[in-house]
């Protein structure tokens, strides 16, 4: 009889097949302290012998830390407040300082009720101790991705009992491009992926006081989604485990408590200052309408999540399409079966990915809660498959369609880097030329580990790439030079403001330079409001493009005065089709500063 201390990967268990240690765990029920045996096997389930080595387990979680801070933290304030949804919350968080109202945000000097009020929170707090700055109003979305990687790392090792397979989950949430994306915007959205995610392990594992505080800081942290992403994930696995008559209404009723105590006493007190007109605007026109209708954001075709999905596990995303292929045909040939864990991760994904796919108002980073179940998937596929990869029917043949496939899209995405260089105005030309080194050595290193079947090192060859591919976009594109051309229009306002006339943005900088100027401007939210405001009898600021201005004062029959000018990439309508053929003059935008007087 084998003793293990340690909890490792389980093929097979005397006769039976397990493949995890939650199907290990589902197969024999325990006591604190106690041992379960099996016919060859003894697992030992006393405090603190999850793992025979414990250095080891510190040097895998050092080492996710050390790659999270390079993917999530650092140069996090090196790019401007460009993304406009960013800017709400940037701005608004600095004019809680500034007024000191830590109840009702305010943007623009204006109530904004659109969004509970956590995330303004915890900026502000980081205000107060940094200063109203970049890094300071992404710090905690950052943390939240770090906050993932680990949550990933640790779930997958208790699943599984690998600790391998949980560092490879850990590295996959690390350098994916949709958490890298938004770790860096200072947006609520990863820290509600947090929260949720959290929320869901938390309640599988039975730890319904952290379920509970999970749900009630994400419901503070953007609103009912918190709760209905869980409950929609929770209700089928219970369901099909055949463990929802067996919760007990105890435990529910303690997470449930916690969520409420943490929740529900700032709406309470929102609805004591604005009245119910505050609890009908946010529930069932920020929340309600935002789903059901195009009111916020146009229509999308129902397959508009796919390839969001597939772009967000950038540079992993070949691996799952090509990995999936055997097993769904042995499922389907009824070969082998769904694992309990993996019916577990395949539902948590699954909910969500169909919940959004409902909703009317789609965007990209609303399917995040999806990913995290996904990289826990994908490490369990690739081990799989690097264990078998020297079999008969293993998975070296996906691996290295896949390997290649990486590595030809890296190589295909260096080029275009080379030949987009000109737009990259924020950037510097030797920084952009090393980002172009870093991916074509990744590609080569990839082609290596796929010419020569050397798939133990895969994970951390791809991991590498992941790193050299995200700092990459992040030095060789988006940042480096400054100041950048938001903050080259806010001095060129503050130059030219001086009797404190209003000042406009009009389709452009609209809600961003409030940020960099720091007084309110003038709200022009169509054509009508634009007209009015050049043509007011006072001497007024605008920001416009050319285009834009030659029609306003055209119609207006108003002169208007250039102040000065600015070049721009909008990297908000960057399209695959901008970077197969760039044209600097047409890409690159002209933004003015005019006046009417």
């Amino acid at each position: 009889m084998i003793v293990c201390s340690d909890i490792t990967s389980y093929t097979h268990v005397g006769s039976a097949e397990m493949s995890s240690w939650g199907d290990v765990q589902r197969a024999s029920p325990r006591a604190p302290g106690a041992a379960v045996q099996f016919p060859h096997v003894r697992i030992d389930h006393r405090p603190g012998h999850l793992n025979r080595y414990p250095h080891t387990v510190r040097a895998k979680a050092a080492s996710l830390l050390c790659i999270a801070f390079l993917t999530f933290l650092l140069g996090l304030g090196r790019q401007a407040i460009t993304d406009s949804d960013e800017a709400f919350y940037a701005e608004a968080s600095r004019e809680m300082v500034e007024t000191g109202d830590w109840l009702t945000p305010h943007f623009n000097y204006t109530d904004r009720w659109q969004k509970p009020v956590l995330y303004y929170w915890l900026t502000s707090a980081t205000y107060l101790v940094t200063g109203p700055t970049e890094s300071a109003a992404r710090f905690w979305s950052a943390l939240s991705g770090v906050g993932l990687v680990l949550l990933a790392w640790y779930a997958t090792r208790r699943m599984t009992g690998d600790d391998d397979t949980g560092w490879l989950a850990g590295a996959i949430t690390a350098t994916s491009y949709g958490y890298f994306a938004m770790a860096r915007l200072g947006l609520p959205d990863l820290p509600l992926t947090f929260f949720i995610s959290l929320g869901i392990w938390s309640a599988l594992e039975g730890r319904w006081v952290l379920a509970g505080t999970a749900a009630g800081l994400g419901f503070l942290m953007k609103g009912p989604v918190a709760l209905v992403i869980p409950g929609l994930v929770l209700l089928p696995i219970w369901w099909r485990e055949g463990t929802l008559r067996a919760l007990r209404a105890r435990d529910l009723a303690m997470a449930a408590l916690v969520c409420v105590a943490i929740a529900v006493p700032w709406y309470a007190a929102m609805t004591l200052e604005h009245g119910t007109a505050y609890l009908s605007s946010f529930f069932l026109g920020d929340n309600l309408e935002r789903f059901a209708t195009d009111r916020f954001n146009d229509p999308r075709p129902f397959w508009f999540y796919l390839p969001v999905v597939v772009g967000g596990m950038m540079p992993w995303a070949v691996y799952p399409l090509a990995l999936a292929v055997r097993p769904v045909r042995d499922v389907l040939g009824r070969r082998v079966r769904v694992t309990a864990d993996e019916w577990r991760l395949l539902i948590w994904a699954g909910a969500p990915l169909l919940f959004y796919t409902l909703s009317i108002g789609k965007q990209p980073r609303y399917i995040l809660p999806v990913l995290p179940p996904l990289a826990m998937l994908l490490a369990r596929a690739m081990k799989t498959a690097m264990r078998t990869a020297d079999a008969p029917s293993g998975g070296r043949r996906p691996l290295r369609i896949a390997t290649w496939s990486t590595a030809a899209i890296l190589a295909v995405l260096a080029v275009l880097l080379v030949r987009a260089r000109p737009l990259f105005l924020t950037a510097y030309p030797a920084v952009t030329w090393l980002s172009v080194a870093a991916i074509v050595t990744s590609a080569t290193g990839l082609a290596w580990v796929a010419g020569t079947g050397a798939w133990h090192r895969l994970p951390r060859a791809l991991t590498a790439s992941g790193v050299s591919l995200l700092l990459a976009v992040q030095f060789g594109v988006l940042s480096g030079l400054h100041p950048e051309p938001v903050e080259q229009m806010a001095a060129l306002v503050q130059a030219n403001r001086t009797a404190q006339e209003p000042v406009g943005a009009y389709e452009v900088f609209v809600r961003n330079l409030v940020f960099y100027t720091g007084f309110k401007q003038a709200e022009l939210f169509d054509e009508a409001r634009a007209l009015d405001f050049i043509t007011s009898p006072e001497r007024v600021l605008l920001v416009v493009r050319p285009s834009d201005r030659d029609r306003l004062q055209t119609i207006a029959g108003v002169r208007l005065r250039s102040l000065g000018a600015v070049q721009y990439l909008d990297t908000a309508r960057l399209r695959l089709g901008t970077l197969l053929s760039p044209i600097p003059t047409q890409d690159l935008e002209t933004v003015l500063l005019v006046t009417n007087r």
